[in-house]
């Protein structure tokens, strides 16, 4: 643990003393959440960790908001704006695949995306804010949010009313993010992750003896059909300036060799940034099952579902996160236009009110931190954890035009 901080002291001198004090509570709480990880929804252990830690530095706080979530409100004692942190804190169905000694205790849970930091990041920040209540300037809620992963916490805690009561003027939220090393950061004005759909396609036919295909309608043949058309869409369909992909995740039909199936199954995803794309593939997509079916005499039923928003940034809360980075980081920072086909509900927050959603370098590859997000082996270098809560105790400081120390 001493090597952390002197990592962090040498690394980053411009993390305050009080944040590089911080960094040994924030592994410990990112250590016990990564062991007791929880899916959507089920965040009973996580949300009740997390209520301990706020209750015992005296913050006010909600429990139980869209089944598990939690809203802490932190009020300065000079009167200003309102500003909402944002962290989520499901898992995912993978079995955990690390020996560590904070490997999670649950089989096939475990948080494989990093939100067991977002929450510490999280923690952290809301107790320093706490200590510095007398310097804060207006109000900080700090969301905790179920569900991430699907199927979505961030609409519910919106109908909830988390943003009201005080009304919330802006919003951010970070990422820990393996696709960049540790010392970077990934902000942008604009779009920065995609709409994210799903699509589910049945293909009907007539079944029979592998010896006599003249008697059936093959499934297989009119699914591989649809799936080789589908490929098309972005290339002969989209404006080439324009993001998207169509992706079949699942194509499931037949039970053995010598029979032709009558039903074959073919799921999907598809991720675009602008609506007019999305609604245009998704009129594509079924006009394309309907033709291909109709051609080889098979009949269809299609689900289209509508996913998460498509996340957009409000350019000055992203300029507001980059004046931050260059603080922490200095003036040659390492600061990347970042996007991503990726998708994410708290597009829903942003929604409602201007905010930055941004990316935190968290990858070391020397001490083998670097596999991706979602992946089994997923693990990050901890030292992100100290740099997350300087970056948005600067970003609050720019924000109500205070420092806090």
């Amino acid at each position: 643990m001493l090597s952390i901080l002197f990592e962090l002291t040498m690394s980053f001198p411009a993390l305050r003393p009080a944040v590089q004090a911080l960094q040994r509570e924030l592994v410990t709480w990112r250590r016990h959440l990564h062991q007791y990880p929880e899916l959507g929804f089920q965040e009973k252990q996580t949300a009740a960790y997390i209520s301990q830690r706020l209750k015992s530095w005296g913050i006010p706080h909600q429990t139980g908001i869209a089944r598990t979530g939690i809203v802490a409100t932190i009020t300065g004692e000079e009167p200003g704006p309102v500003l909402a942190l944002r962290a989520d804190m499901d898992a995912l169905p993978i079995h955990e695949a690390n020996e560590v000694e904070y490997r999670s205790t649950v089989p096939n849970v475990m948080h494989a995306c990093g939100h067991d930091g977002h929450m510490a990041i999280a923690l952290g920040t809301a107790k320093l804010l706490q200590q510095r209540r007398h310097r804060l300037r207006g109000t900080v809620k700090v969301i905790f949010q179920p569900a991430e992963e699907g199927p979505g916490g961030a609409k519910p805690m919106v109908e909830a009313g988390v943003l009201k009561n005080p009304e919330v003027e802006a919003l951010l939220a970070l990422h820990l993010w393996n696709n960049r090393p540790l010392g970077t950061i990934g902000v942008k004005s604009g779009p920065l992750m995609a709409f994210a759909d799903r699509f589910q396609i049945e293909v009907i036919g007539r079944g029979g003896h592998a010896a006599l295909p003249q008697q059936t309608v093959d499934t297989i043949v009119v699914g591989s059909h649809i799936v080789s058309a589908l490929q098309t869409l972005v290339s002969r369909n989209v404006d080439p300036l324009q993001p998207a992909v169509v992706t079949v995740g699942r194509f499931r039909a037949g039970d053995t060799f010598n029979v032709i199936a009558s039903r074959a199954e073919i799921w999907g995803t598809v991720r675009s940034f602008q609506a007019e794309v999305r609604d245009l593939l998704a009129r594509r997509i079924e006009e394309i099952v309907a033709g291909i079916c109709q051609a080889y005499g098979a009949t269809y039923e299609f689900q289209y579902e509508r996913g998460y928003p498509a996340v957009h940034n409000d350019p000055a809360m992203a300029a507001l996160v980059e004046q931050a980075a260059r603080q922490v980081f200095g003036s040659e920072a390492a600061i990347v236009p970042e996007m991503t086909l990726g998708g994410e509900d708290v597009s829903f927050f942003l929604n409602e009110v201007p905010g930055c959603y941004f990316f935190l370098g968290s990858a070391n590859p020397a001490k083998g931190l670097d596999y991706p997000h979602h992946h089994p082996r997923f693990d990050f270098d901890e030292a992100a954890l100290s740099i997350g809560v300087e970056l948005f105790l600067r970003c609050i400081e720019n924000y109500t035009g205070k420092t806090l120390d």
